[in-house]
């Protein structure tokens, strides 16, 4: 099995078998050089470096852009996902009776951005997954979403944390559209292994953090705004950098940027954006289609495997709401206890969505599983 991502470039597989990207993830050595690159000529040329500095994050702009499958004028760079989300639930021009149907087994990065809308007069409607493996077919947005009037609003993790199943996002955007309303998605578990076309599948919004599956570093983000719903979103954190001409800028006149850079109101952390750039590049070069084969082969060697040795696979890994994440359990042990096992034998897990969850990416290998099994071997 031949990695799409060099393993070299990865100093954690010396010593682990890192199976936490749906957690966070071991930055490649080419994003730390690149963070470091940009913080050493900021500390020995200061403002002298800044228009190089972000020019080259307009490369990383680009690089993200093409990632989701939408144009660089239609992406804004965030903190996180929870800031990026934080900017649709409070940039909408919101009235009493409007309604926000969102799954009922978010993240809570996903949940609280919405709830929060309800002193505002807004209903939150939830989706109900099948509760086994939290599948989330369309018929079940379908449902949620011709109950009580047209929804404002549906929102969706592309991937669920706990268990990994992966949304049909064209699909529901298909329903949210029929019914008149924006469709925002949480792309955080699933932007950088799974391969992405959000302007063909109608996404309106998205958001995801750097440090997943993105394999960047804490505190930036992306965040996509389809170009015809610029007006639909109210910036909520204007400033300088938020206007038409940012450096000639009129006092008594607010002009919006004609992009999504208006999202960004002051400045942003350059250096965590060339690293970003770095970790994108480094997916685009390798190909996300191929990267996401290869993640799929390691997932499915580790479900036949654990199921060989008794544990019992509890995601959805046969039809298409299959991703990067497994989740399992192992009979009569605590998913703590086994990740603590785990841990104690060099491999790298979470406590999630019932059981184990592990995350490979384009980089790990058949080694890396069979360390894992070892593990539940002897556990079982």
């Amino acid at each position: 099995m031949e990695c799409p991502l060099d393993r070299s470039l990865f100093p954690v597989s010396a010593r682990w078998a890192y199976l936490n990207h749906a957690g966070v993830c071991a930055p490649p050595t080419v994003v730390a050089e690149a963070v470091i690159a940009a913080t050493r000529e900021s500390t020995e040329e200061g403002s002298l470096v800044v228009d190089a500095h972000e020019e080259r994050a307009e490369g990383a702009r680009g690089s993200a852009a093409a990632l989701m499958g939408v144009a660089p004028d239609e992406v804004a760079f965030v903190k996180n996902t929870t800031e990026g989300l934080a900017f649709v639930a409070n940039g909408i021009d919101w009235e009493p009776g409007d309604r926000v149907v969102v799954p009922a087994c978010e993240f809570p990065s996903n949940l609280f951005p919405w709830l929060a809308l309800r002193d505002r007069g807004v209903t939150v409607d939830l989706v109900r997954s099948d509760g086994a493996t939290d599948a989330l077919s369309p018929e079940a947005f379908a449902a949620a979403i011709s109950t009580g009037r047209p929804p404002r609003l549906v929102v969706t993790s592309w991937v669920q944390f706990g268990r990994g199943y992966r949304v049909d996002l064209e699909a529901v955007a298909r329903l949210a559209h029929q019914a008149g309303a924006l469709f925002c998605v949480d792309a955080i578990q699933a932007l950088g292994v799974v391969p992405a076309a959000f302007d063909e599948w109608g996404v309106d919004f998205a958001a995801a953090d750097a440090h997943k599956w993105l394999l960047g570093p804490l505190g930036v983000g992306v965040m996509y705004v389809r170009r015809t719903r610029l007006d639909d979103l109210r910036p909520s954190e204007p400033g300088w950098a938020s206007v038409a001409d940012r450096h000639n800028f009129d006092h008594a006149r607010l002009e919006w940027d004609g992009s999504a850079r208006r999202y960004e109101g002051g400045s942003v952390n350059l250096a965590l954006i060339h690293g970003l750039g770095a970790a994108l590049d480094l997916v685009l070069a390798a190909g996300p289609e191929r990267v996401w084969e290869h993640v799929q082969g390691v997932c499915d060697r580790a479900v036949t495997r654990l199921s060989e040795v008794g544990a019992q696979v509890v995601s959805e890994r046969a039809g298409p709401g299959r991703s990067g994440i497994v989740t399992f359990t192992v009979a009569g042990r605590g998913a703590d206890e086994v990740v603590s096992a785990l841990r104690q034998r060099g491999v790298v897990g979470a406590p999630r969505g019932g059981g184990v969850r592990i995350s490979p990416h384009g980089f790990n290998d058949e080694e890396d599983v069979e360390r894992l099994v070892e593990t539940v071997a002897a556990l079982a």
